[in-house]
């Protein structure tokens, strides 16, 4: 990127990938060196805001299900302020800033305040954890399609839906619903999902306190049911869940991090 490139008033929503901080895209860590002004979430890796330039302001503007959350409209109504006194803006959130993730607000206040903004994708925790896991999402001879989803209660999803759900080989991957994993395997066996079924639940994937819990859903509720798993978490269901034993790298390997290059690089 031309380092020339001006960007006053301008708003960059960028996506921080999870847990590694080196999972951002140079792109996106380029216009994290310039911003004026920084609003993250919890997701963010902590290294990451290390990179701000100096003076640059950092604030915190995460949710949390049972602790600190800033409301969503202070939120909105910070961006707009800060970008209308000709500031550079990121807006950096963990994962994919899109992705599940709730920033339809935002966009529209900038759009509806008329400040120009740019979208940056990171990578999605779902395929980061799945590799950082050694699960490939899809696999020859173990799914061919994959399906993102999120839950926090079985009844989001009308009865018809889990039906398909269960009827089918497609990989399942469920954001943020680590607490409801028990409750996820009970209604998909109702619905007639195999008791054969692999899950893992990936908790803080992608970060050197990763944990990846194997089972089928024939003993899941035995092994995790009394289990509060760390957040964030993830599941995984599916056939390409046999495959963590396989191609188990990280684990093996011992957790390591890529070193981001400095401000001035």
């Amino acid at each position: 990127m031309d380092k020339s490139t001006n960007f006053i008033g301008k708003v960059f929503f960028i996506g921080a990938g999870p847990g590694d901080a080196g999972l951002i895209t140079v792109k996106g860590l380029r216009i994290l060196q310039q911003a004026d002004i920084i609003l993250h979430d919890r997701l963010v890796a902590a290294e990451l805001l290390t990179h701000a330039k100096p003076g640059a302001e950092l604030i915190y503007v995460g949710k949390e299900c049972k602790g600190r959350s800033i409301p969503q409209s202070e939120t909105s109504q910070l961006i707009v302020e800060s970008a209308s006194r000709g500031l550079n803006i990121v807006r950096l959130k963990g994962g994919d800033i899109s992705f599940f993730s709730n920033i339809f607000h935002e966009l529209e206040a900038v759009s509806k305040a008329g400040i120009a903004y740019e979208i940056v994708p990171g990578v999605t925790s779902a395929s980061a954890c799945g590799a950082y896991a050694g699960i490939p999402l899809t696999a020859r001879g173990y799914a061919d399609a994959v399906r993102f989803l999120t839950l926090h209660r079985t009844d989001v999803l009308r009865e018809k839906d889990w039906d398909e759900l269960a009827d089918n080989d497609d990989t399942l991957v469920w954001y943020m619903s680590g607490n409801n994993a028990v409750e996820v395997v009970q209604t998909l066996l109702a619905h007639g999902k195999s008791i054969t079924t692999p899950i893992a639940v990936i908790e803080q994937g992608a970060t050197p306190n990763q944990r990846v819990h194997i089972s089928t859903f024939s003993d899941f509720e035995q092994k995790y049911g009394a289990t509060k798993f760390s957040s964030p978490s993830l599941l995984i269901i599916g056939r390409v869940v046999l495959l963590h034993e396989q191609f188990n790298w990280y684990k093996q390997q011992g957790n390591f991090e890529w070193a981001l290059p400095g401000n001035n690089d």
